[in-house]
């Protein structure tokens, strides 16, 4: 297939399922390659989802040990699998995960509604040969430092996901600013996406953007209720940068999309930055008074002319 020639009903782009078949990789595949920013896609003019253009397609076939090579980048394994091929038992292999040192890059539930993460097995394979990391796969025991945090209860897995997940769904958006606003958005829950927008005509069009988790399930079934927890931070401080990158988000979408009609008055940003970004020797905020000396002062001035 490497040696053909291309051709496709429109001469520019083809479907997402075709590409895939032309690249010789599964569907899960191709959308994790695509995730990981290895296929560039463009959204369908006609509204009919995501299409590749045919030149990516080339130009992965021109790769050096395509197809393999392609297909190895974008192979993931489970917790098992992982630890086998990083040979350390599995136990820590998932005290690494939890402490954040492993990041998982997608993630399904099982028939007992358990989350099952995977990992790229290049980037396992890569962690394994550097030599930084022998500790933590030969050591006795860990760093005193991660077996604090694992004592604590620390679980890094969902955080690290979202951050991966993130990147894509920010690709995904491109210039569009109204999707680039959902794209953070898609990472808060409705409270504080509520706090940082509080214009309802906003926040409705904010949501029309906003992306659901990456699985399929009935709304509001246990699955998808899990799935939208993994996908919504929960960490404090993950959660102010988000609301600050919203903040953001919505200022551009505000002066170059904006809304027709009044909208409410939005935040500072200054609200919604992370608190470790303030400056520590800040001005305090003018009184209510200045205003009114300034008007006296003014007065004066023509009086005296």
């Amino acid at each position: 297939m490497a040696g053909t020639t291309l051709t496709t009903a429109d001469g520019q782009t083809l479907t997402m399922s075709r590409a895939a078949r032309e690249l010789g990789l599964k569907r899960a595949e191709f959308d994790l390659a695509v995730h990981l920013g290895r296929i560039r896609t463009l959204p369908d003019e006609g509204g009919g989802g995501r299409r590749v253009p045919a030149g990516e397609i080339e130009r992965l076939r021109g790769q050096e040990g395509f197809p393999e090579a392609l297909t190895e980048a974008v192979r993931t394994v489970g917790t098992t699998q992982g630890a086998a091929l990083m040979d350390i038992p599995v136990n820590r292999f998932t005290r690494l995960a939890r402490a954040g040192r492993l990041v998982p890059v997608r993630f399904h539930l099982n028939r007992y509604r358990a989350v099952v993460w995977h990992y790229l097995a290049d980037e396992l394979s890569q962690f394994a040969a550097a030599e930084d990391n022998a500790p933590l796969l030969t050591g006795r025991t860990l760093p005193p430092d991660l077996l604090a945090r694992l004592k604590e209860g620390v679980d890094l897995r969902p955080r690290n996901w979202r951050g991966r997940y993130a990147g894509f769904l920010r690709r995904q958006a491109g210039d569009h600013p109204w999707q680039r606003a959902g794209a953070v958005a898609a990472l808060l829950d409705p409270v504080q996406i509520a706090q940082v927008v509080p214009d309802p005509g906003e926040r409705a069009q904010l949501y029309r953007f906003r992306p659901g988790p990456p699985v399929h399930g009935t709304p509001g079934s246990p699955a998808m209720l899990l799935a939208e927890r993994l996908m919504t931070a929960d960490d404090p401080h993950e959660i102010r940068w988000l609301r600050f990158d919203l903040t953001v988000a919505m200022q551009e979408a505000r002066g170059l999309a904006p809304l027709p009609g009044p909208a409410a008055a939005p935040p500072a940003a200054r609200d919604a930055e992370p608190r470790d970004a303030e400056p520590q020797d800040a001005e305090p905020a003018p009184t209510p008074e200045a205003p009114r000396e300034r008007g006296l002062w003014s007065r004066l001035l023509r009086r005296g002319q």
